[in-house]
């Protein structure tokens, strides 16, 4: 696997948000908040991330299962979304790892801030006061950076999660070069991401990988990049990037 720097994150900061890096392990986050949060992030990511592994010490088909498992009782809350995710999508509970840690991190940084952005590996958690612009990335296609969209403020938190089959080292069976999903519950995005561009063989997949994700609770709306074709289906708003 080749490892690549992640070139769309921007560091500058402005009088709305300071943009700062939180890496831990294999977690690496990249957030905007209106003050620099990163040492209570840090401390976050860790308490989640020996969460989950203590959880895995005791179900080590969490880790490895490419479908839903048997939930074990009294599971730590990031654990219970995962599994939620799981469910609802019919991929693996850590599908959704990046998704929940997004969310679960930026639910807490909001103690301390009227805004957040959270973005892990494509997966991101949103909760704002005034209106953003998100970038779809997809590789090599002719779309790649030139897809926006507008995320209004009523409608957050939100999660927007993008799978590809063709860029960065997350397992993917399809061949789709972005596939976004729109939840208003970020772990569940994540999941469904998967879920949907492990569907996508080609353009003739289109139609019943958006019925797949639209079907599922709590999706608003689906993206799905391949080559030089797009679909999109739900309550999206496209802007200029």
């Amino acid at each position: 696997m080749i490892c690549q720097e992640r070139f769309y994150r921007n560091f500058s900061n402005t009088e709305r948000w300071k943009s700062y890096r939180v890496k831990v392990e294999t977690t690496d986050l990249y957030i905007k908040t209106k003050e620099n949060l990163s040492l209570q992030a840090k401390k976050i990511v860790e308490k989640f991330r020996a969460e989950t592994k203590k959880h895995i010490k005791k179900q080590k088909s969490f880790l490895t299962s490419l479908e839903p498992v048997k939930r074990l009782e009294k599971s730590f809350p990031l654990i219970d979304r995962m599994y939620s995710a799981s469910e609802a999508a019919n991929v693996g509970p850590m599908a959704a790892v990046a998704g929940a840690i997004a969310e679960a991190v930026g639910e807490k940084l909001l103690e301390d801030t009227p805004e957040a952005i959270i973005e892990n590996g494509g997966d991101i958690f949103l909760h704002l006061a005034e209106p953003a612009v998100i970038t779809i990335f997809a590789g090599d296609s002719p779309f790649s950076g030139k897809i926006a969209l507008k995320i209004d403020s009523c409608r957050t938190p939100l999660g927007v999660c993008t799978s590809s089959g063709s860029v960065g080292g997350s397992l993917s069976f399809g061949m789709a070069d972005a596939v976004t999903i729109i939840s208003r519950d970020t772990a569940t995005a994540d999941a469904v991401a998967t879920g949907t561009a492990n569907l996508i063989k080609s353009d003739k997949n289109f139609h019943d990988a958006m019925e797949y994700a639209m079907d599922i609770r709590d999706v608003s709306g689906v993206i799905i990049i391949y080559q030089n074709k797009i679909a999109a289906k739900g309550d999206i708003e496209f802007c200029m990037p």
